[in-house]
């Protein structure tokens, strides 16, 4: 399944060279990770204070291949991928709003655990149901 999730990037998303700063750029995917969830039908109070588990990000990379700036309008496509019954991947492609070229692609893999023990829990049906489409 892709999502789309469109912004435009604000002063605030941008370096003194006038380019979104690269950690900016995982924080508008976290926002289109916000949205796909919400698309989904999941819904964000219940699944963030969730207190029988937790599904931290555990790896993040981003490639930058041209810059971004300020007013641009984004596109980003983000697509879910198991890795097992614990463990997804999300996929995620930035580009202009006419989407010729990725500006820059991401990727965050996610594990689901008990807050307590920290101990890998499968993922909660809602969410496995949402990463396997």
């Amino acid at each position: 399944m892709t999502f789309i999730y469109q912004r435009t990037v604000r002063f605030e998303d941008t370096d003194a060279a006038g380019v979104v700063y690269f950690a900016n750029i995982l924080k508008i995917c976290h926002e289109a990770y916000e949205e796909i969830l919400i698309a989904a039908g999941i819904d964000l109070k219940s699944f963030f204070r969730d207190s029988d588990v937790a599904v931290p990000i555990v790896h993040a990379d981003v490639d930058f291949f041209r810059p971004l700036h300020c007013g641009d309008r984004l596109s980003v496509q983000i697509s879910p991928h198991p890795i097992n019954d614990s463990e997804f991947e999300i996929i995620y492609e930035i580009g202009l709003a006419d989407f010729d070229r990725p500006a820059s692609r991401a990727s965050t893999r996610h594990v689901c655990i008990d807050p307590v023990g920290r101990s890998r829990k499968e993922l909660p049906s809602k969410l496995r149901q949402w990463v396997q489409h």
